[in-house]
């Protein structure tokens, strides 16, 4: 048994890597309990002036984002977490994570061509259900490098705000950044739309079998929309399949259905847990000190972590349309170098690319980035240096600072 450790690490093989899995009604102790943070203030709310029918598909998807799926359910036959609140309690980071695993050249970040022994993904699952023997590494014929790395359950909450903004305004910004003068080059990472359409359904954006949309969600940002966000994450997290996601992942038992037969959730359970996350509303912020703001801006972060955007006027959710976002991202791709690389691709991001993270709801996190490597945002600040970061100017920046700038832009951060 391997041990899998918390940061990103390079192990040299031949080995074989087992994992056991566990009873289908037990729920797995989590290492990383007590990463998130929920604090005095509310982190699930359904946005303001809600109707009463929002509020009533609100509490429906609230209901059954908390709901914890057992074997009979359809969980598994592999799986991470038993319910989406694992992951995101309270709407928040944690305290579930994800580890992930990918075979790289010796500069321990460019993925290797060759992924053979990794025949059933990137992806550790290692809990299971029904006697299924969990992921296996075979012998390797030669000494390989595997990078292992985590990722922490992002917030959920402010999601609608984010798949509201309109196409033009993330496009507005990347053309923006391509004029700099500076490093900050921003793209757009290009995915395809999975999802199927509801016809009934008066919240989805997106019609079935539409490509090319701008991923948005996903640490880089590999998916569209909030019914895929949600599809994705049953299937890949808890082994639950759906309409828009049918089939079991392959495992090493072959597996191709569970103790559920067929799809183990509806459509409409998709929509619902979708509508919930579109209807939660950004945590109230205390309001912003003027210095920590302008420092925010002077030292570029808000270039990329840009403060609002505009959303669709046509955005289903009345709310949401026509409105200034305030989700300090720009949803583009940026380069942070080699030391904070994972290996991994996700549709065009590479290894060393991440989308800007939304600044929403800090407050409510004791770990920063994909990973939770940082415990304060000052130190989430400076793990933004290093070579061919595009970040590494404004890095500069903030360690130029007083000691008291520092910490009213550190102030300002937590405040959002």
């Amino acid at each position: 048994m391997l041990d899998m450790p918390r940061c990103a690490a390079l192990l040299g093989i031949p080995f074989i890597l087992t994992l056991v899995g566990c009873g289908s009604e037990s729920v797995p102790d989590d290492p990383l309990a007590g990463l998130q943070l929920i604090g005095d203030d509310l982190s699930d709310i359904p946005l303001k002036g809600s109707s009463a029918e929002q509020v009533a598909r609100f509490k429906e998807g609230d209901a059954l984002f908390d709901f914890v799926f057992r074997e009979r359910d359809g969980l598994g036959p592999l799986y991470i977490r038993t319910s989406c609140a694992g992951c995101h309690e309270g709407a928040a980071r944690g305290p579930g994570a994800v580890q992930k695993m990918v075979l790289v050249e010796a500069d321990g970040v460019t993925p290797a061509a060759d992924q053979a022994v990794l025949p059933y993904g990137n992806t550790m699952r290692p809990y299971g259900v029904g006697g299924a023997k969990t992921l296996s590494l075979p012998e390797a014929a030669e000494t390989l490098t595997l990078k292992l790395s985590q990722r922490l359950g992002p917030p959920v909450f402010g999601r609608g705000y984010m798949e509201a903004v309109d196409d033009a305004e993330i496009e507005r910004v990347a053309a923006e950044q391509a004029a700099r003068g500076d490093a900050i080059r921003g793209r757009i990472n290009r995915v395809v739309y999975h999802s199927r359409k509801n016809a009934d359904e008066a919240f989805h954006a997106h019609d079935e079998g539409e490509e090319n949309l701008i991923g948005r969600f996903g640490f880089k940002a590999r998916v569209a929309t909030l019914d895929d966000f949600t599809a994705d994450a049953y299937q890949g997290d808890m082994g639950i399949t759906s309409p828009l996601r049918p089939h079991e992942l392959p495992n090493p038992d072959g597996l191709t259905d569970d103790a559920k037969p067929g799809e183990d959730v509806l459509l409409d359970t998709v929509n619902a847990v979708a509508d919930y996350m579109r209807l939660l509303e950004i945590p109230r912020r205390a309001p912003a000190d003027p210095v920590g703001e302008a420092l925010f801006a002077e030292l570029d972060c808000a270039a990329c972590h840009v403060p609002s955007l505009r959303t669709r006027a046509d955005y289903p959710i009345a709310q949401l349309a026509g409105i200034d976002a305030p989700v300090y991202t720009d949803f583009l791709l940026h380069d942070l170098g080699p030391d904070l690389a994972d290996g991994l691709a996700d549709e065009s991001a590479s290894s060393t690319s991440w989308r800007t993270a939304p600044l929403i709801g800090l407050r409510h996190s004791t770990a920063y980035l994909h990973d939770g490597r940082a415990r304060t945002i000052e130190q989430a600040i400076l793990l933004h240096d290093g070579p061919g970061s595009e970040a590494a100017a404004s890095v500069a920046a903030f360690r130029a600072l007083s000691y008291e700038d520092r910490a009213a832009l550190i102030d300002f951060v937590r405040s959002l």
